[in-house]
């Protein structure tokens, strides 16, 4: 299956239609959602109609760009109008939003084959995608294992076959920390860079919408769509846009890279640890210095759990039930932080964010695995519920201190373990610094071999208990 912007030419050239590609996707779909329970509701009719406008609108010399007929998945909490988005929960099992968000609407205009809606973690609020209304998401490189979350199941289908990209959303990793675990890129742009206006929050201080890609141009082209402000979204920023395909291409000698061995790299799995200091040689060769440096990281959690209460007060309040249990008792943690306790950790989160870019007066990037130990098992996790929340936190150790900074981050695949899991590596940028994220993740990507890999067939295999709601 091949990249966006290989099969954009391929489209352009109509030596193959999106009629074509929206079948292979939805039939990949038919056979393997089952098993790796990814999408919660698929919408085959409106996609093959979607695919046969582009089809005509391609034919009639009315190619709109590189996403033109593209068939792409959505995490399901980004509103969809007239298609029911549940964020996972019994709660929203029968929403159905009266307008799309913000970067569904822009997808539309770039003419993409939208297929459906993909499982999460409930209410995006863990790193597992264990908990769902619709059963948990499983990793196509082997299924007895998570495919991390909360965007698990974009993760899942990008990585299977299910979809060319899926548009996902990170508060604590959440698009990185899945594309690591499944084999993909996964970008978080900067706080504010994409709209999240239509989208179901988690933690409003920390929420960013991220694309889930085969390589990283892919997530270049992504990011130069959704890109941009939006009045709607009263954290968009009014920042310039880069031309971030374009300028992912130019040179990485001079860059220079900081380590941060403190914290990021401490009590790192063997095989991860491994992978990453190869991929630091590597990147000694290609850029200009690498230094180690420390950072001032917090791992307080009061700001996202009053922020996510305060959204779910109500409903969790009035229908506990409709929620998972584990849920309501993350959910509830965030009653408990009072006006002045919220109002200090908000002071901290801006303070800094206004004091990590002296970092990069030092260095131009950083890099750190995207996550220290290697996942876990479905089976584990539901032998040993206890674990789930102390699995999560270790998972997205290294990617959560980064939506705190606001900066812009990329995870890129960078080995594989002796067991066949992938590997993935991170890079954060300075504010706004997404060009050079890019620019060294694909200067990387076309020196290594590690994203070319794709699940075999013959991984996706029958286990014990798929997905309790099959997909409509």
């Amino acid at each position: 299956m091949e990249t966006i912007l290989e099969a954009a030419e391929l489209l352009r050239e109509r030596a193959i239609s999106p009629v074509e590609l929206t079948w292979q996707c939805l039939t990949n779909a038919q056979r393997l959602n089952p098993i790796l329970n990814a999408f919660i509701t698929l919408t085959p009719e409106l996609a093959l109609q979607h695919a046969k406008q582009a089809e005509a609108e391609i034919r009639q010399g009315g190619w709109r760009g590189p996403l033109h007929g593209i068939p792409l998945g959505l995490k399901d909490l980004i509103d969809t109008a007239a298609i029911r988005t549940t964020a996972a929960s019994a709660l929203f099992r029968e929403r159905v939003p009266g307008e799309d968000a913000e970067v569904v609407r822009r997808l539309k205009n770039a003419g993409a084959v939208l297929l459906g809606k993909q499982n999460l973690h409930e209410f995006a609020y863990g790193g597992s995608s264990m908990i769902s209304y619709f059963g948990e998401v499983h990793n196509p490189w082997n299924t007895d294992y998570i495919a991390g979350g909360s965007s698990g199941g974009s993760a899942a289908a990008v990585a299977a076959g299910l979809g060319y990209a899926a548009i996902g959303t990170d508060t604590a990793g959440s698009v990185r920390q899945p594309a690591a675990i499944c084999g993909l890129v996964g970008l978080k742009p900067t706080y504010g860079r994409i709209s999240c206006h239509g989208v179901i929050p988690l933690s409003v201080s920390l929420d960013h919408v991220g694309p889930l890609t085969r390589s990283v141009a892919d997530a270049a082209l992504l990011l130069q769509l959704l890109a941009g402000h939006d009045p709607a979204d009263p954290n968009s920023a009014a920042h310039p846009v880069d031309d971030y395909l374009g300028m992912m291409r130019g040179s990485v000698a001079s860059l220079r890279i900081g380590v941060p061995r403190e914290f990021f790299y401490e009590r790192l799995d063997p095989e991860i640890a491994s992978a990453c200091t190869h991929a630091l040689t590597l990147l000694a060769t290609m850029t200009g210095e690498i230094r180690e440096v420390r950072l001032p990281v917090s791992t307080d959690r009061t700001l996202q759990s009053a922020e996510s209460y305060a959204y779910h007060a109500d409903n969790v309040t009035r229908h506990p039930d409709l929620y998972q249990p584990e849920t309501v008792r993350r959910i509830l943690t965030g009653a408990r932080v009072t006006d002045a306790e919220y109002r200090k950790s908000r002071g901290e989160i801006e303070e800094m964010r206004r004091t990590i870019p002296t970092v990069f007066e030092e260095v131009d990037v950083l890099v750190t695995p995207t996550i220290p130990i290697l996942p876990p098992t479905v089976g584990e996790l539901n032998q040993h519920p206890d674990q789930l929340r102390t699995r999560e936190i270790a998972l997205l150790r290294n990617t959560r201190p980064v939506n705190v900074w606001a900066l812009p981050a990329i995870s890129v695949p960078c080995g594989f373990t002796d067991g066949g899991l992938p590997i993935g590596l991170q890079i954060v940028g300075r504010p706004w610094g997404e060009e050079t994220v890019l620019r060294l993740a694909y200067a990387y990507e076309q020196a290594t071999t590690w994203h070319k890999r794709r699940p075999a067939a013959s991984s996706i295999s029958g286990i014990g208990k798929p997905g309790t709601h099959p997909v409509p």
